[in-house]
Order: C-alpha cells, then sequence, then structure tokens
C-alpha cells in the first residue's frame, strides 16, 4: 500500500513559457492590427483623421480619410503578416509603429498615445526574437 508521501505528481506545463508569450503576442498582433485596420474603413472607435499630422498629407497628396484608408489596409496586411510569417509580420509591424509615433510627435499632442504605441513596438520586437527559431544542437 502506498502512502500519499510516496505519490509524486508530476506538473507538466502544456507550454513552455517562451511558447505561451509566442503565442500571446502573436495573436495580439495579429488581432489588434487587423481590428483597428478594418475600423479605418468605419470609424466606429474613433475619427481616425484627429490622429493624422497634417505633414502626412503634405506628403502623400490625399484626403485625411483617403490616407486613413491606406494606412488601414497596410495595417489589415500587417495583422495577415504577423499571422503567416511572425518573423517579419513582427518587424513590419514595429515599423509602422514606429511611424505612427513619429506622426503621433509631429502632431504635437497625443504623447500618452505615443508612449503607449512605443511599449507595442517593444512587445513586436519581443515576438520577433520569439520568433527566432533555435538553432539544432551541435554535435
Amino acid at each position: 500500500m502506498k502512502t500519499a508521501s510516496a505519490v509524486r505528481v508530476h506538473h507538466v506545463p502544456t507550454a513552455e513559457p517562451a511558447r505561451q508569450a509566442f503565442l500571446l503576442l502573436r495573436t495580439v498582433f495579429t488581432v489588434a492590427p487587423i481590428l483597428f485596420g478594418l475600423d479605418k474603413f468605419t470609424n466606429i472607435l474613433t475619427d481616425w483623421t484627429v490622429y493624422l499630422a497634417p505633414q502626412a498629407t503634405a506628403i502623400v497628396p490625399l484626403t485625411p480619410q483617403a490616407f486613413m484608408y491606406v494606412v488601414g489596409v497596410v495595417e489589415v496586411i500587417a495583422g495577415i503578416a504577423v499571422a503567416v510569417r511572425p518573423k517579419f509580420g513582427s518587424l513590419l509591424v514595429a515599423a509602422w509603429l514606429a511611424g505612427i509615433i513619429i506622426n503621433l510627435l509631429l502632431l504635437g499632442s497625443f504623447y500618452d498615445v505615443a508612449l503607449r504605441d512605443f511599449g507595442l513596438l517593444v512587445g513586436a520586437l519581443a515576438l520577433n526574437r520569439l520568433s527566432t527559431r533555435p538553432a539544432a544542437p551541435r554535435a
């Protein structure tokens, strides 16, 4: 007869912490850009043109709303890229976030959003690092 102390309980995690972090980040950086990109066409969440610096439409001669349509398409593509090729897609999202941060700083307001987007940029770079497959063990 076995005593309770003799019975070993093995806790086997379903995934390693790095794998869990990768899956969380890949999911968020897939879903969020797609949803925000689609919202550029509906403006349900906000009027996105408020966040557009005048310098952007001076460089690209489009109306602010037309500019946001282009932004929306790029964001949807970035989200799909993260889902399909996270190593590449994460860099695309990080570069896109850097552009958004620059735009917000040029606007001279929404510094809180710029800081939040910097945190997201760091998260996208973390996803990129987690997307790197470890090298095969050397013999």
